[in-house]
């Protein structure tokens, strides 16, 4: 397997990306690749990697969708008990990463972290299908379970329980938002030669563009 790891390459031979490319703003940036990579097919492109530590400063990371884009920040809902919450509330800060490998691009996503408001919370909840509102309704996220019997019989009965009503937002559910101070956009490029723009928040809350090292 060792091997075959070390022989696993992909030479990436796409288009250069330099200062002048780039939006005016890295929401404008962001979103313009996001619809692009949607465009070209790629799967859940406003799937990111959330990376987290807890208060003992070890690190976990998961995959979750971004559900918010604008001059704030990043938005993505969660359960506000789950071990992602519990890492944010401690140390108040994430990373996030958009993936779009068939367009050999990634964009890293640095900053604070606050929660979104229950008007927020809840326009988004009215969007989400009946069977995702009753999911969060029966998960306790992160939280052992003894087997999948458990998760059935806890979706049956919030099942029964609204039965053909309206499902409310639960307490424990709800948005967070990362405050962006580092935006990267990375672009493959031949030899190992990638193109990364960053842009960089400065104490005087203005955005300055730099080009990083590959």
């Amino acid at each position: 397997m060792a091997e075959q790891l070390a022989s696993m390459r992909v030479d990436y031979r796409s288009v250069e990306l330099d200062v002048g490319d780039l939006a005016p703003t890295w929401h404008e940036q962001l979103g313009s690749w996001l619809r692009e990579a949607e465009s070209a097919g790629v799967a859940e492109a406003n799937a990111m990697v959330l990376a987290t530590a807890g208060e003992d400063g070890r690190p976990s990371s998961r995959t979750v969708l971004c559900k918010g884009l604008d001059p704030r920040g990043v938005v993505f809902f969660t359960n506000y008990t789950s071990a992602k919450s519990h890492d944010l509330r401690a140390t108040r800060y994430a990373s996030a990463t958009f993936p779009w490998y068939p367009q050999h691009r990634q964009v890293h996503v640095r900053g604070t972290v606050e929660e979104v408001t229950a008007a927020e919370t809840q326009e988004y909840w009215r969007s989400r299908p009946r069977g995702s509102q009753l999911g969060a309704w029966a998960s306790a996220q992160s939280v052992v379970v003894r087997d999948r019997k458990v998760l059935d019989d806890a979706l049956a009965g919030v099942t029964q329980r609204f039965g053909d009503g309206p499902v409310p937002v639960p307490a424990h559910w709800g948005g967070w938002r990362i405050v962006p101070e580092q935006v990267e956009f990375w672009q493959g490029r031949a030899n190992r030669m990638h193109d990364r723009l960053r842009f960089q928040l400065g104490r005087d809350r203005t955005w300055t563009v730099r080009r990083l090292a590959p």
